[in-house]
């Protein structure tokens, strides 16, 4: 297959990547421009032993690292940048990468760590620095509706770790509605079958019915969310999952909600 037919299905993914990280769209097309003229100019840069889409970012990043200021946080954005991009500025660069590819282009953390050319562990490394990086911009209280004892023990973990604060553990509905009466959460990890036969997804819509606040769903049972009916949950994460997978859409969902900031405010 040629170059061209290689990458041409993941231009359009890679034009939202470096928009993410120049921080505009037509910076990032150049980005993306001067990629594809370095495979014509070189057709070895890019590396056919790697799947497409990975070959491309990683030439991608290995062009965006050469350039010094790239390897800087953003210590003065602009004032016309959005809160998002303000934001992103404010993370270290790789940690950015990593989470962005993640969180942003839904690579997994094997793939992450192919694209940025490290051992899997350092890619790991790098999602728990900017998940801690986004804790310190948005640090959120997280409500736990969970009725596996030993589940809900490895979020809290998770949560913590990221350093964000535990609101709760809800093991049933009316424990999760109870949760919230006073105080509201920034976000919900939810399951959808609960220890009492009650429904994750029934307590999450009632929640939702009184406020918004970004959720997601980590269930062994998938086929019950995805049934093409809408609407359909944004984040959702198959059980036994990874902990990095976790920790990235946690992040996702926190940083790129506008209602984030609404953390721990009393239900009026």
């Amino acid at each position: 297959m040629s170059i061209a037919n290689a990458v041409a299905p993941h231009l359009p993914y890679l034009r939202r990547f470096a928009r993410a990280l120049t921080g505009n769209q037509e910076s990032g097309d150049a980005y993306v421009v001067a990629v594809l003229e370095a495979f014509i100019a070189d057709p070895t840069t890019f590396d056919r032993n790697l799947p497409g889409r990975v070959a491309l970012y990683r030439a991608f990043l290995k062009l965006w690292d050469s350039i010094a200021v790239n390897r800087t946080v953003e210590t003065n954005p602009p004032s016309s940048a959005s809160a998002v991009d303000r934001r992103l500025d404010a993370i270290t660069p790789k940690p950015r990468q990593a989470f962005l590819l993640m969180a942003l282009e839904g690579l997994s953390i094997a793939e992450t760590a192919q694209v940025l050319n490290v051992p899997l562990f350092e890619a790991k490394a790098l999602i728990d620095e900017a998940g801690t990086e986004i804790a310190d911009q948005i640090a959120a209280d997280i409500l736990i509706i969970e009725d596996e004892p030993l589940i809900a023990m490895d979020l809290e973990t998770l949560v913590k770790d990221l350093g964000h604060r535990l609101h709760g553990v809800a093991r049933t509905h009316a424990e999760a509605v109870k949760a919230v009466a006073g105080r509201r959460p920034g976000l919900v990890l939810a399951d959808i079958q609960l220890a009492d036969g009650s429904s994750g997804l029934e307590a999450v819509n009632e929640i939702l019915r009184s406020f918004t606040v970004p959720v997601i769903f980590i269930t062994a049972y998938p086929e019950r969310l995805l049934t093409g009916q809408k609407p359909e949950p944004a984040f959702l994460i198959t059980k036994p999952f990874q902990p990095e997978t976790v920790k990235a859409v946690i992040s996702q969902a926190l940083f790129f909600d506008t209602h984030a900031r609404d953390s721990g405010r009393a239900v009026a």
